[in-house]
C-alpha cells in the first residue's frame, strides 16, 4: 500500500514538530515547561505511530505520556522552590558532552531509518492485532491494570490537593508561617532579631 500525499505531509509536520519540541525541552529555563514540551514531542511521535498503522502503540503513547508528564509537572509544582517549578534554572549539564551525544544519536538513528531495508510482511486482512494484544495483556492481568489505574488517579488527586494555594500553615499568598513552639511565640524555625543582627554583623 502506497502512502498518500496527505500522509507524507502529515508525517513531515509531525516529525518536525517532534524534533522542535524535543529541542525546546533543553532550551527552556523551567522544569514544568520542559515537561509540557516533552509531552508535546511524545504526542507528535504517537501521531506518527498512527500514520504507520500502529494504532495501539500511538494511542498508548498518548495516554501514558499525558499521565506521566502531568504527574511529573504536578510533583514539581508541589515540591520545588517558589514559584513552584517556574523559577529560572539551568536545564543542561555538561553541555558539550550532551550536544555531542545528541548529535551522534540523531545521525545514527536517522541513518538507520533512511538506509535500512525493513521487511515488508503485511498481516492478513482478517487478523485483528489490537484485539489479540488486548486479550493477551488483560486476560490474566486485568486486576493488576485496574489497581494501577486507581493508584495513579489517587496520586494525581492527592498531588493537586497538596499543591493547592492553601498550604500546611495557611494560604500561600498571605505569607503563611509555621506556628510558634510556645503559644504566641515566634514562628518555629525563624531566627530571632538578635540572631539576624549577629549574622549581619559577622558578614560585614
Amino acid at each position: 500500500m502506497t502512502p498518500s500525499l496527505g500522509t507524507h505531509i502529515a508525517f513531515g509536520v509531525l516529525a518536525t514538530f517532534a524534533v522542535l519540541t524535543g529541542w525546546r525541552v533543553f532550551c527552556t529555563d523551567s522544569m514544568v515547561r520542559a515537561s509540557f514540551f516533552l509531552l508535546l514531542s511524545f504526542i507528535a511521535v504517537g501521531g506518527i505511530m498512527i500514520l504507520l498503522t500502529a494504532e495501539y502503540l500511538g494511542v498508548a503513547m498518548f495516554f501514558m505520556m499525558a499521565v506521566e508528564m502531568m504527574v511529573m509537572a504536578l510533583f514539581m509544582v508541589m515540591f520545588m522552590m517558589n514559584p513552584a517549578g517556574l523559577n529560572p534554572m539551568k536545564m543542561v549539564h555538561q553541555e558539550r558532552v550532551a550536544i555531542a551525544a545528541g548529535v551522534i544519536a540523531f545521525i545514527v538513528l536517522s541513518a538507520v531509518a533512511v538506509f535500512s531495508d525493513f521487511p515488508d510482511a503485511p498481516l492478513p486482512a482478517e487478523h485483528a492485532p489490537v484485539i489479540s494484544l488486548g486479550r493477551e495483556l488483560l486476560g490474566d492481568s486485568m486486576l493488576v491494570f485496574e489497581t494501577a489505574g486507581v493508584v495513579l488517579l489517587t496520586t494525581m488527586v492527592g498531588v493537586v490537593v497538596l499543591s493547592s494555594r492553601r498550604g500546611r500553615y495557611g494560604r500561600a499568598d498571605e505569607g503563611s508561617m509555621p506556628p510558634g513552639l510556645m503559644p504566641g511565640g515566634e514562628p518555629a524555625g525563624q531566627p530571632s532579631e538578635e540572631e539576624e543582627g549577629e549574622h549581619t554583623h559577622h558578614n560585614h
